[in-house]
């Protein structure tokens, strides 16, 4: 075989990976493929009609961005959702969004300004267009725009993982804030951000991250307790014995 076909090869099997990688990422970042749920890598090759190389390569890089686990047994999970770890995780995204933050309004050049309100804007075109998808993809863009204007490679490494996480959190109370309010997911706190930002107002730049992390949280929060209210409302169609009067 020549180097070229072998090359051929490479790019091929490379394009089947991303393919199958890019595929299972929306799934499980939009819940199409629930916390808990088997990837069988023969199954996966057959829906993909792939060898199972591609198929093992792609659930590689999902185990990389923490969204499965490969079991010491060598099956595949998608990654839980660790709802009562859920407090720690605010208490680390708070800490990181507000640093970052305060680094943006320190180091953030006009370019990197121009950079925030765009993706602010492209956050709201897809609140718009209902696409949940393209919401929790242009919330992280934007949230990582201020973290590299910051010019602190590390911290904005590990905001990006937590972000990374947070985006199946986001997912599961995007349709319970919708019917809250048609106009609540718009973020007017993005751009008061950035305008804190661009003032070089370090002092606001932190409280506002900080209050943007705590309206995420109370929004979850208030997400969580209305499902459990929907999972116990019932009505007695017959009476309980001996509560007759």
């Amino acid at each position: 075989m020549s180097k070229v076909e072998v090359k051929t090869q490479k790019q091929a099997k490379g394009l089947g990976a991303r393919h199958v990688y890019e595929t299972l990422k929306k799934e499980i970042l939009t819940l199409a493929l629930e916390p808990g749920t088997p990837l069988d890598e023969t199954t996966l090759s057959q829906r993909f009609a792939m060898s199972r190389s591609p198929i093992r390569e792609a659930l590689v890089r999902l185990s990389a961005d923490g969204l499965v686990e490969m079991l010491s047994n060598r099956s595949t999970l998608v990654a839980p959702i660790n709802l009562a770890e859920f407090p720690r995780y605010v208490e680390a995204l708070d800490f990181l969004q507000r640093i970052n933050t305060r680094l943006a309004a320190r180091h953030a050049t006009p370019d990197d300004i121009k950079k925030m309100r765009a993706l602010a804007k492209a956050f709201d075109d897809a609140c718009r267009a209902n696409d949940y998808l393209a919401m929790s993809a242009t919330n992280r863009d934007f949230h990582m725009s201020i973290a590299n204007a910051g010019r602190n490679l590390y911290l904005a490494r590990s905001y990006g993982q937590l972000l990374d996480e947070g985006r199946r959190i986001l997912h599961m109370h995007f349709d319970y804030i919708r019917r809250s309010d048609t106009d609540a997911l718009l973020n007017p706190e993005h751009y008061e951000m950035i305008d804190a930002i661009e003032k070089r107002d370090i002092s606001l730049a932190d409280r506002l991250a900080h209050e943007h992390t705590r309206q995420f949280h109370n929004r979850f929060m208030e997400f969580l307790r209305a499902r459990y209210d929907d999972d116990f409302e019932f009505e007695l169609e017959t009476p309980i014995s001996g509560s007759e009067d």
